[in-house]
């Protein structure tokens, strides 16, 4: 069906041909969205949204039977916010933002009915929780005491967090629970008592916890590393709640309805047609009985329970033919609702629905003027193609409008994640911006995408670089197959893991792709996986999972031959890399070290850095300046359409961004540890000889000699032999070192004379005319020279000075 679907899309392209598709200005899908994210009070005499103020977005409000236009500002943020809420009794909005993107959250309130500060032109907001590299968690927000929230903080230990109680009016903390378990998730029930706890072990295996009335924790649940399972939610009397879960045998997620007294469940709900995992759950506050499910495979499908909702949900959906209905907000008695509705090709809306009167009123539109030219978007279509070992992938292909598909440049744009995270349909502004300029668009959902079952979240352990990335690469040559691509203009993009995807299919399928653009994306796993944040330290199992583990001989062998940065000198085409300085996931030594690399190879590298962002970038100039620039090293490479024109505060930024890499530097933590840790770097040694001229001076005196240096393999090792002729006569040095460059022996002789030495453990054993020295020893893998830390004992045989000086070379 897929592939019908696809003929006719092409076929219908190259009947649009003719009509050209107007290069739509940047601006349209990167620049600030008039107003966005509205939410209604829940006692329904207000409408919050997103808007900006000071040219970053903020929190605006206005009364509910008021004009947009007589909002009033109520956050002054530098930086765009993580989200905002209501508090249940309508009195605060709460509201999340770290600082220039390191992700040290604080939680922030603000009374909406307060006056402006003359100052700020905006109230006074308090943060409530004022605390230097801490990220706060918000577990619960109470509905009987409004008051009152739930969150955890890792002050005192920055790999876990406590639990809080936090009184929003006051900032009042209370220690609730101190997480010396190592805790993860803290779980309430309907009455808002804390019922389970989750801990995770250092092998990844998490336990879900009882708490008994005599605060006594029992084990009633468990998932290893490779299974997942949480809490949705809680039954009409709190007796038992609803657990969604993949443990055992089964491959997708499943609802449960599980006893915490008994452990005893029974089985709910799963997808019908057995496709993907369960997807979300729906309550009722008032009766907690289920008003729906729902499942996403190519798009989200509900299933609902609740008649009255059903009927709603049915005639939104007859208003807005072939778009998505979501109800983004509502009053807590569910009589008014907002509702935002969205497509692949529309532009987003949001209305007004009052469920009593069917009322339904357009409240506005994000983006008005792309509004204005929606008829040029393009359309995204589900595709699956067999990878290499026959996995079907599911991906997303969306084609330029207006083009015939044929011959297209193409970016394959690689998602995030990457266990978990995966692409969906619907309007995506990258998207729709590659297609406007011609290109074909790929986005796989490569195996470790979520949603798809066990099997298939899993089947990415341990494949990075390997079957993860040839899930894209199958996908590209599924494009080459149809003659969709041109396959001399194919490029790779994305961020995050996608970023990593970049780098890696540039450097081991370097044929494949005309180019590359990595946002934030790792290089080097080593130095990776030892700089995530200590609050990550729950999941290090997780990870080491899915990359391999540092700390054994067969992980970091995993790890070195899926890092880029070990074949660097296979990158061999364009690349632009972009980095935030800020952050906290993939450090700014990701980009220094790959970009390093490619200069000094002489390759091309474009190099854009923000001083203000974290894992990605957020702020608007930033973020337009990126996409400038992206979409000029795409055009001169594989040729799709440039939108020259840039406005000065845009190009002043971008200039701000462009890094000289010949000046960036980079200093390894720890250098001795770290080279002793470093895996074996390929075509350090080629079998081959080769002879040069040396002159050696000692004393005043010069003594010239032919060298001839032989490297041959023999019985698994590497054998490394100088002979030298000179005045003195002839010498022999011979090195022999195992595959990961460290010395097995050495011998040096000359005149019947000779020093063998041995090595093991760090040390050397020399035998010099029959005494026995120890000695400690430093290997400098990248130049594989020797460097004895007694260097003395050179001096007690002066005649073989000429070649024994070669040992104090660093």
């Amino acid at each position: 069906m897929r592939i019908l679907i696809l003929s006719f899309l092409m076929m219908m392209a190259g009947m649009t041909y003719a009509q050209k598709t107007p290069l739509l200005d940047r601006d349209l899908f990167f620049g600030n969205p008039e107003i966005t994210g509205g939410q209604l009070s829940p006692d329904g005499k207000w409408i919050s949204f997103m808007k900006a103020h000071k040219g970053i977005m903020n929190v605006w409000v206005k009364k509910f039977d008021e004009a947009f236009d007589k909002a009033k500002p109520l956050t002054d943020s530098q930086r765009p916010l993580y989200g905002y809420f209501w508090t249940d009794d309508s009195k605060y909005i709460l509201y999340v933002k770290d600082k220039d993107g390191d992700e040290n959250i604080n939680i922030f309130a603000v009374d909406p009915m307060a006056s402006a500060n003359a100052e700020t032109g905006v109230p006074e907001s308090r943060n409530l929780t004022p605390l230097k590299e801490v990220t706060a968690q918000i577990y619960d927000v109470s509905r009987l005491n409004p008051d009152i929230m739930m969150i955890g903080l890792n002050d005192r230990d920055k790999a876990w967090h406590d639990l809080y109680q936090l009184k929003i009016s006051t900032g009042e903390l209370t220690l609730m629970y101190q997480n010396n378990d190592r805790i993860t998730s803290y779980d309430f029930d309907w009455d808002e008592k804390l019922r389970v706890l989750s801990r995770t072990d250092e092998k990844g295996n998490t336990v879900f916890l009882r708490v008994d009335e005599n605060k006594q924790l029992t084990p009633i649940y468990e998932t290893t590393v490779t299974e997942q399972a949480y809490i949705s939610n809680w039954n009409e009397d709190n007796s038992q709640f609803y657990l969604v879960s993949n443990v055992g045998e089964l491959d997708k997620s499943t609802l449960f309805l599980m006893d915490p007294k008994t452990t005893k469940k029974v089985k709910i709900e799963s997808d019908p047609e057995n496709k993907v995992d369960f997807g979300g759950l729906r309550m009722d506050r008032h009766t907690r009985k289920i008003i729906g499910t729902s499942y996403t495979l190519d798009k989200t499908k509900y299933y609902w329970k609740d008649k009255s909702w059903e009927e709603m949900y049915k005639f939104l959906c007859s208003k807005f033919p072939g778009r998505e209905v979501n109800f983004q907000s509502a009053t807590k008695d569910y009589s008014k609702f907002l509702i935002a509705t969205g497509g692949d090709k529309y532009a987003s809306e949001a209305y007004f629905y009052d469920a009593k009167t069917k009322k339904l009123i357009h409240q506005y539109t994000p983006r008005p003027k792309l509004k204005e030219v929606e008829k040029h978007l393009a359309e995204m279509t589900p595709v699956s193609y067999k990878s290499k070992d026959g996995l079907e992938i599911p991906a997303y292909l969306t084609l330029p409008a207006g083009m015939e598909a044929k011959n297209l440049p193409v970016v394959v744009l690689v998602h995030g994640g990457p266990k978990g995270p995966r692409d969906y349909w619907g309007y995506n502004a990258e998207v729709q911006f590659l297609a406007n300029r011609g290109y074909a668009v790929l986005q796989p959902n490569f195996r470790a995408s979520g949603g798809y079952g066990k099997k298939f979240l899993n089947a990415g352990d341990l494949q990075w670089g390997k079957l993860m990335q040839d899930d894209i690469t199958y996908g590209v040559q599924y494009l080459i197959n149809k003659g969709i691509a041109d396959k001399n203009r194919i490029a790779i993009m994305g961020g995050s893991y996608g970023g990593y995807a970049t780098l890696a299919g540039l450097a081991f399928t370097p044929d494949l792709y005309a180019c590359g653009v990595d946002i934030v994306g790792p290089s080097n796993i080593f130095t990776l996986l030892e700089s995530v944040p200590a609050y990550w330290e729950a999941g290090r199992a997780f990870l080491y999972g899915m990359v391999g583990d540092p700390n054994t001989e067969e992980g970091k062998k995993l790890i070195r031959e899926a890092s880029p940065l070990f074949s660097a000198d296979k990158i061999v085409k364009p690349l632009l890399i972009i980095q935030g300085a800020n952050d906290p996931r993939v450090k700014q030594a990701e980009a220094d070290q790959i970009v390093i690399a490619l200069r000094d190879k002489g390759k091309k590298v474009d190099y854009l850095l923000a001083k203000d962002e974290g894992h990605g970038f957020a702020k608007p100039l930033n973020k337009k300046a990126m996409y400038a620039h992206a979409e000029k090293f795409l055009s001169e490479v594989i040729k799709g359409r440039y939108q020259e024109d840039m406005p000065t505060d845009v190009k002043e930024t971008l200039q701000k961004l462009m890094v000289d890499v010949n000046t960036v530097k980079y200093e390894p933590k720890g250098a001795v540890t770290m080279a002793k840790e470093l895996p074996k770097i390929e075509n350090m040694l080629k079998a081959g000889v080769t002879e040069y001229d040396v002159t050696l001076e000692f004393n005043g005196q010069k003594m010239p000699m032919t060298t001839t240096r032989t490297v041959s393999q023999k019985e698994g090792n590497w054998v490394v032999s100088d002979k030298s002729a000179g005045p003195m006569g002839e010498s022999v040095d011979e090195v022999v070192l195992n595959n990961d460059f460290k010395p097995v022996s050495r011998s040096i002789s000359q005149m019947g004379q000779s020093i063998p030495m041995v090595f093991s453990d760090n040390k050397a054993t020399i035998d010099m005319m029959g005494q026995k020295w120890k000695s400690t020893l430093k290997v400098h893998l990248s130049m594989m020279v020797l460097h004895l830390t007694t260097l003395w004992l050179v001096c007690l045989l002066k005649k073989v000075t000429h070649f024994i000086s070669r040992c104090l070379i660093s």
